[in-house]
């Protein structure tokens, strides 16, 4: 027995090679004559923009005191790092930048999108080869000579075996399968910067909710300093009207602005626990597992050179622009399909094997049987389904290159109002530092004259109050400084392509188990 299912395997190998040559013949026929219908996709050219903004910006930003108070350059055509967030210089903002690339469950399912996308890309590879079939059957049959005209012949009974091979190959004239695979690539492209938008996404939401919680700790800080003044100015008040100094009035009035300043701690408290909250969702834990990590403005350099991409440069470097560029190249792809579908579809099958009664003998010659078929199928009426199939493909195709503009003017735009707010951070925070060093100064001669007699306690505290406003605009100031530059980071791409492996995590995801 074993012997005779070798045998039917070598049928089945030598099958395969007398098939296998012809359709190499046909297959090289094919390739000479074939053509690939529809548009060959072009990547669009960049805007020609010298520079992002209406009016050129300064070479450096206004400086102010402080650590968030450096001069920030902007150097032209520098290189932004891939792992941009380490320009801040924080240990603690490092750690957490990592543990989120690697819990968050949105990086999870944008890597499983790109796998999945892969392997749809490889499976689209299969339509361009022959495909191939082996098959075996084996009958037992009883069959009554009287059905073949011979009346009392009795019966036979005999048994059949057959085995054979198949190929059947669709020739790709005008190149609809390879659009396809274009199309599919196309995805496989769209899937991989969809990850890498994901990335700068998810680093940038880490960087800016770590500078928003350190702003918020610092105006509770100041804030609660405010309070107490409050609280302290109302005894004095309060004794003042007891010596009959003010009248109730008075005191109604300082009881308001109190409750009016505790009023906005709760706001802000409020605001900094959701702000935990996010920070723990964006590190993939709930929010009851919020990180040991606490932030505070001090524990942040501002980066003084910022690495500025040539406009010309921006569109290959945007996740979101290249996503929208491989949307472009399917749409464009799938119009050459939708074309090809209007033509003429040409197959070809083939059919090698043996039938013989006895399973010994279907090596045999006589028993040898194969089949050799072309068939051509020209579409005639289909209600105008095909026809308006390519045009609905057109359509989506102009629709894919405007969103592809937008996307790109989107992008522009980032940056152009990064670059402002940048500039205008600086200035803003030199006036703020000057106002407070103006408060604090105020506050020095203040408390000087107080000693001596010459103001009096409410006096004191108003200016005290004063200060501690001025420096929760301060904070603001400042904050806004972090938050803008990291803004600018993340409108520029995030500098995905420095990776050492020129694309890192998104490159590899494709081929991960």
């Amino acid at each position: 027995m074993t012997s005779s299912v070798d045998n039917t395997a070598a049928l089945m190998v030598r099958g395969g090679r007398v098939l296998r040559k012809a359709m190499v013949l046909v297959l090289a026929a094919a390739l000479v004559c074939a053509c690939a219908v529809g548009p060959d996709f072009k990547r669009p050219a960049a805007p020609q923009a010298e520079r992002y903004t209406a009016d050129p910006l300064p070479e450096k930003t206004a400086t102010a005191e402080g650590a968030a108070g450096a001069p920030q350059t902007f150097v032209n055509g520098a290189e932004l790092p891939a792992q941009w967030w380490t320009l801040f210089h924080c240990a603690k903002l490092d750690a957490l930048v990592e543990q989120a690339l690697k819990s968050s469950p949105d990086v999870v399912a944008a890597q499983a999108a790109l796998r999945e996308a892969h392997e749809n890309l490889l499976a689209q590879e299969g339509n361009l080869l022959p495909s191939f079939s082996g098959s075996a059957t084996a009958n037992r049959e009883k069959i009554s000579l009287a059905s073949y005209g011979i009346p009392g012949g009795g019966s036979s009974l005999y048994s059949l075996f057959n085995a054979s091979v198949s190929v059947s190959y669709g020739l790709d004239l005008w190149g609809g399968v390879r659009r396809g695979l274009e199309a599919e690539q196309a995805k496989t492209e769209y899937q991989r910067f969809q990850l890498e938008g994901t990335y700068l996404t998810l680093t940038s939401n880490v960087v800016t909710t770590a500078i928003q919680e350190a702003s918020l700790r610092g105006q509770i800080a100041a804030t609660r300093a405010i309070v107490e003044a409050d609280r302290k100015q109302l005894e004095t008040v309060q004794r003042q009207l007891a010596l009959g100094g003010v009248s109730h009035l008075d005191v109604l009035t300082q009881q308001t602005q109190l409750a009016n300043e505790l009023a906005t701690l709760p706001p802000l408290e409020k605001q900094l626990q959701q702000n935990r909250d996010l920070l723990a969702v964006l590190l993939g834990q709930v929010p009851s597992q919020q990180p040991d990590t606490q932030f505070e403005l001090d524990d942040l350099q501002l980066p003084q050179d910022l690495p500025l991409s040539l406009p010309s440069q921006l569109v290959a470097q945007r996740p979101d622009v290249r996503a929208q560029e491989a949307q472009l190249h399917q749409a464009s792809a799938e119009v050459g399909v939708a074309v090809a579908n209007l033509l003429p579809q040409i197959s070809i099958t083939g059919n090698y094997g043996g039938t013989s009664t006895k399973f010994s003998e279907l090596l045999n010659s006589g028993s040898n049987i194969w089949s050799l078929g072309a068939g051509i199928t020209q579409p005639l009426f289909e209600g105008g389904m095909l026809i308006h199939k390519k045009r609905a493909a057109v359509a989506a195709f102009d629709q894919a290159a405007a969103q592809y503009r937008s996307t790109v003017l989107t992008a522009f735009r980032n940056v152009a109002d990064a670059l402002q707010a940048i500039d205008a951070d600086a200035e803003a925070l030199n006036q703020q530092d000057l106002a407070t060093a103006d408060a604090a100064d105020t506050l020095t001669v203040t408390r000087s004259r107080y000693a001596a007699g010459s103001v009096s306690a409410l006096d004191l505290l108003t200016v005290e109050r004063n200060y501690q406003q001025a420096r929760i605009a301060q904070l603001q100031a400042q904050a806004a400084r972090y938050a803008d530059t990291a803004a600018l980071f993340q409108a520029l791409g995030g500098g995905w392509w420095n990776r050492p492996d020129g694309g890192g995590p998104a490159k590899t995801a494709a081929a991960a188990p």
